[in-house]
C-alpha cells in the first residue's frame, strides 16, 4: 500500500494550495479517506474526510476555507485550501480508512504546508 502526497510549499497568508494524493494497493473506492496535519509540538489532527459516498467532514478551523474531494478513477484525493493562515503552517498527511470490522488506516509520507504572514 502507497499513498503519495503532493502540492505542498511555502505560500503567503490568505494564499491558496491544493494538495493531492495517490493511493495504490488499496480499493481506494472502499476507503474513507482523510488529511490530518501535525505542527510542531501539537498533536496530529484531523483536517478533513470524505467517505466512499461522498460525505465529507472538517475541522471547526477549516470550514469554509478548505474543501475535501476525491476521484475514484484516479484513485486520487485532493485538498482544495483556500484563504490560507499562518496558523495553517503544518504537515500534512493522507490517510485511507477502512473498518473491517475494526479500523485499518495507512498513512502516507507528508507533505510540509508553510503559511508565511
Amino acid at each position: 500500500v502507497q499513498l503519495v502526497e503532493s502540492g505542498g510549499g511555502l505560500v503567503q497568508a490568505g494564499g491558496s494550495l491544493r494538495l493531492s494524493c495517490v493511493a495504490s494497493g488499496i480499493i481506494f473506492r472502499s476507503y474513507v479517506m482523510g488529511w490530518y496535519r501535525q505542527a510542531p509540538g501539537k498533536q496530529r489532527e484531523l483536517v478533513a474526510a470524505i467517505t466512499s459516498g461522498g460525505v465529507t467532514n472538517y475541522a471547526d478551523s477549516v470550514k469554509g476555507r478548505f474543501t475535501v474531494s476525491r476521484d475514484n478513477a484516479k484513485n486520487t484525493v485532493y485538498l482544495q485550501m483556500n484563504s490560507l493562515k499562518p496558523e495553517d503552517t503544518a504537515v500534512y498527511y493522507c490517510n485511507a480508512g477502512l473498518r473491517s470490522p475494526s479500523w485499518l488506516h495507512y498513512w502516507g509520507q507528508g507533505t510540509q504546508v508553510t503559511v508565511s504572514s
